[in-house]
């Protein structure tokens, strides 16, 4: 018993000594940001500035986007708007087969049959209040037949690298076959957000839609509750701006915003949340959520300088010239959004460069990339440039040209036909010059005669 006790003590101080060194490197490993598990199907914080995600929760999954497919109706408008196709002060007319088909229960601003209404003013029915019609209506507007703009949806969501999306409408009314995802629907907002149209309308909460040939003025408040509090209390943001709210049974409760702080700026997408009672109280998560994402995103993250233009990060080998490197340094200074608990320093650097590179080497040539991550995730990716201008060796690039000429395919066969020929012609010399010099006489040649007698006439 005595022996068990002691072995025993004996390895468990032997283990306690082994461990002791990795739960001190453990001690001293950068905290990462605790996961803030948010209360969607789907859910995504990007940065907007680098496109870096720093929340993500099936961003991938399928799922119904409701009225977020607004988003890409409005992208399209815009882009028609800059190529001259449409005007914001044009006048459209709504057409019969604009309102056919169009849930009685379904988000409108009330706009009929024969009413002129400015691509603008439908652009903010649209936007602010959700109505389907003004999507409808534009899509006419754009690419002649609603179902031609679904088509150029489609299209344009594949050239934004959407790899979950189909649309089946402009307008997010449910269908089994319509539909996206976080991640897709970030592709589709970004994009949208380079026009400062689609930014002024979607961040409006208040809107109103001047008289028309068929209607009064029309007073109009934003669905989003992040940007006012005229429809429910508790959800405002100062932070958000933009960008769009959608809802039905399928889809449940959506919404896709932004938020700026300081030098922060964030894109988020919820997907799929829930209306639930809290303490008596109503909760629509796609807001409250919202905004415990944007918690998680200024509280937790911040820019800090990774690496800077000015230092030198390894040496290239160079051929061809008396200098035997370059060195290279990254194309600029770089600032990455990350942890705050991480430093610069805890980034690991991954360097790819050319193996060997032929002189001459400009300054500011590239010869590769640094890519910047800590724990699987990628902060950033920088290009390697050329420190100095590298002169090519007159003598060794002739004699690299001259060895590239003799290695040529074509250059090969006919060295080696003209060898065999050579060959030949050596050893049929040799061959004749035997037989012509047999004897001490040429065997080849008629011998002439050397008798001069006269000649009988």
């Amino acid at each position: 018993m005595k022996i068990k006790r002691f072995l025993s003590l004996f390895f468990a101080v032997m283990i306690s000594l082994h461990l002791a060194p990795l739960a001190a490197a453990d001690a001293d490993s950068p905290v990462l940001p605790e996961d803030p598990n948010i209360l969607a199907k789907a859910a995504l914080l990007v940065d907007a500035n680098t496109g870096l995600p720093i929340y993500a929760k099936n961003e991938h999954e399928e799922l119904y986007p409701a009225s977020l497919t607004k988003i890409m109706t409005a992208l399209l408008v815009f882009e028609a708007i800059e190529d001259g196709k449409l005007s914001m002060d044009q006048m459209l007319t709504a057409s019969s087969s604009a309102l056919m088909g169009l849930a009685d229960d379904g988000s409108t601003a009330g706009i009929q049959v024969g009413e002129t209404m400015s691509v603008q003013n439908l652009l903010y029915c649209m936007l602010v209040v959700s109505a389907n019609e003004a999507c409808n209506i534009l899509a006419e507007a754009v690419s002649g037949s609603v179902s031609a703009f679904v088509d150029a949806m489609n299209a344009k969501a594949k050239e934004l690298g959407c790899e979950n999306t189909h649309f089946v409408n402009p307008n997010g009314l449910h269908d089994p076959q319509h539909y996206t995802s976080a991640w897709d629907l970030y592709l589709i907002t970004a994009a949208a957000m380079q026009y400062d149209g689609f930014m002024t309308i979607c961040d409006t909460a208040h809107v109103v839609i001047p008289a028309t040939n068929m209607s009064e003025e029309r007073d109009y408040w934003t669905t989003n509750h992040l940007l006012s509090t005229w429809r429910v209390i508790g959800y405002r943001d100062t932070r958000a701006h933009g960008i769009k709210t959608g809802s039905t049974d399928d889809a449940g409760h959506c919404l896709v915003s932004s938020a700026m702080h300081g030098s922060l700026h964030f894109i988020s997408v919820i997907l799929g949340a829930e209306r639930v009672e809290e303490h008596g109280v109503g909760n629509i998560r796609s807001f409250s959520e919202t905004s415990r994402m944007f918690d998680y995103g200024f509280d937790n993250f911040s820019y800090q300088t990774a690496i800077l233009e000015s230092e030198e990060i390894q040496e290239v080998p160079v051929e061809l010239s008396e200098m035997d490197h370059v060195t290279v340094h990254p194309a600029q200074d770089t600032e990455v959004l990350m942890p705050k608990t991480l430093s610069p320093e805890d980034l690991e650097r991954s360097v790819e460069l050319q193996e060997v590179v032929e002189a001459p080497v400009a300054a500011g040539q590239k010869l590769g990339t640094l890519t910047l991550s800590y724990d699987g995730i990628t902060y950033a990716t920088v290009d390697l440039l050329a420190s100095f201008d590298v002169e090519a060796s007159r003598i060794q690039t002739l004699l690299r040209d001259i060895q590239d000429f003799f290695s040529k395919p074509v250059v090969r066969i006919v060295g080696v036909v003209l060898l065999l020929l050579l060959i030949f012609l050596v050893v049929w010399k040799l061959f004749l010059g035997r037989r012509r010099y047999r004897y001490g006489r040429s065997v080849g040649r008629r011998h002439r005669s050397s008798y001069r007698g006269r000649r009988r006439h």
